[in-house]
C-alpha cells in the first residue's frame, strides 16, 4: 500500500517504508497482525449489548504507554497475521456469533489495510456498527480517510498535562493532538444515536482511565471536555488502571485508591456531567485482561 512507502499514518510521521520491512516507533509491518477476536462483555454497557461487542485486537501500538495492561501485544507483539480477505472473514465470523458491533480495538497503525477491508465487508452486506477503538493519538489526516466507515468512535483521552505524556508515552503534544482527532470524530459521526434497546448505533464515548497520584490531571481532562463538548458526548471515567508489572514511576505501582475515584467522581457531578459511564471496585484485577492466544484469528 502507497500509505505504508513513507509511513505518517499517525502523529509520530516515522516516515518508514513497512513495504520493505522497515519498522518506526510502533514496530509493525505491512501485514494486519491481530491478537485476538472474540465476543467480549466487558465495555461499556451500550457497546456489549446482550451477547457482547466483538473485539479485535490488533498487535502493536503507535503510543507505547508503560503501564499498558495489553502489553502482550502492544509491546511483545504475540498475535498472527493475515491478509486483508481474513479481516473481513474475521468481521463475519464475529456477526454470526451475535456481536453488537465490531470493535477494531488499537486499530491506528493500520488504518489503510482496515478502511479497505471495511470496504470490502460493507460491500458484502456487513451491517453492525463498526466501533475504533483507540488512544486518541491520532492523525486527523489518517482519520479522514475513514470518514463513512466508522459509525462509533472509542478513543482515550489519556492526559491533560504533556509533562505526564512523554513521561508515560513517549509521546510530546499528546493534549493538542488528542484535542484536534476528537473533533474530527465528533465531525464524522455526530451526537449519539441509540436503538430501542439502548444500544450505540453511532457518536462517540471519549475514555478517560484516572492513574493513581494523578487525579488533578484527571479533572482538567473532564472540565475540558465537559465545557467543550457538554451532552453532545458521552465520557468513560475508569478507575481500571491495573498493575501488571513493576514500573520505574513509583505512583504506578499501586491501584487507583476508592478515594481518588470517588473524588473524581464528585468533580464530574459537579461540573454537570451527566452523559456519563462509571465503573465499581474490582476491574483492577488481572482477570478482566483479555487473554491473546490468537483466539478467532
Amino acid at each position: 500500500m502507497q500509505e505504508l512507502t513513507s509511513c505518517s499514518i499517525c502523529p509520530r510521521h516515522c516516515q518508514v517504508n513497512r513495504n520493505r520491512q522497515e519498522r518506526g516507533f510502533c514496530q509493525a509491518g505491512a501485514n494486519l497482525k491481530i491478537g485476538r477476536a472474540a465476543l467480549h462483555r466487558w465495555e461499556e454497557p451500550c457497546l456489549s449489548g446482550t451477547n457482547g461487542s466483538g473485539t479485535i485486537f490488533f498487535s502493536y501500538c503507535n503510543l507505547q504507554c508503560i503501564f499498558c495492561q495489553n502489553f502482550e501485544i502492544s509491546s511483545k507483539h504475540a498475535g498472527k497475521e493475515v491478509s486483508i480477505e481474513r479481516f473481513v472473514e474475521i468481521c463475519f465470523e464475529l456477526e454470526q456469533k451475535g456481536a453488537t458491533n465490531i470493535n477494531l480495538v488499537t486499530p491506528t497503525h493500520y488504518i489503510p489495510q482496515i478502511r479497505e477491508g471495511l470496504k470490502i465487508a460493507k460491500k458484502k452486506g456487513l451491517t453492525i456498527p463498526i466501533v475504533y477503538n483507540s488512544s486518541g493519538y491520532e492523525d486527523v489526516t489518517a482519520l479522514r480517510s475513514l470518514e463513512g466507515l466508522i459509525d462509533i468512535y472509542l478513543p482515550d483521552f489519556k492526559y491533560f498535562d504533556d509533562s505526564l505524556a512523554i513521561r508515560f508515552s513517549h509521546a510530546s503534544h499528546y493534549f493538542a493532538i488528542c484535542k484536534e482527532a476528537l473533533k474530527e470524530m465528533i465531525r464524522q459521526v455526530g451526537k449519539p444515536q441509540f436503538d430501542r434497546n439502548g444500544t450505540l448505533q453511532k457518536g462517540v464515548i471519549v475514555r478517560h482511565l484516572i492513574l493513581p497520584g494523578h487525579i488533578d490531571d484527571s479533572k482538567r481532562i473532564l472540565h475540558y471536555l465537559y465545557h467543550t463538548y457538554h451532552d453532545s458526548i458521552f465520557i468513560s471515567i475508569m478507575n481500571q488502571y491495573t498493575v501488571t508489572r513493576l514500573l520505574p514511576y513509583p505512583e504506578l505501582n499501586r491501584s487507583v485508591s476508592e478515594k481518588e475515584y470517588e473524588e473524581v467522581i464528585q468533580y464530574a457531578i459537579q461540573l454537570g456531567i451527566e452523559n456519563a459511564f462509571i465503573q465499581e471496585q474490582g476491574t483492577d484485577q488481572a482477570s478482566f485482561i483479555p487473554s491473546f492466544q490468537g483466539e478467532g484469528v
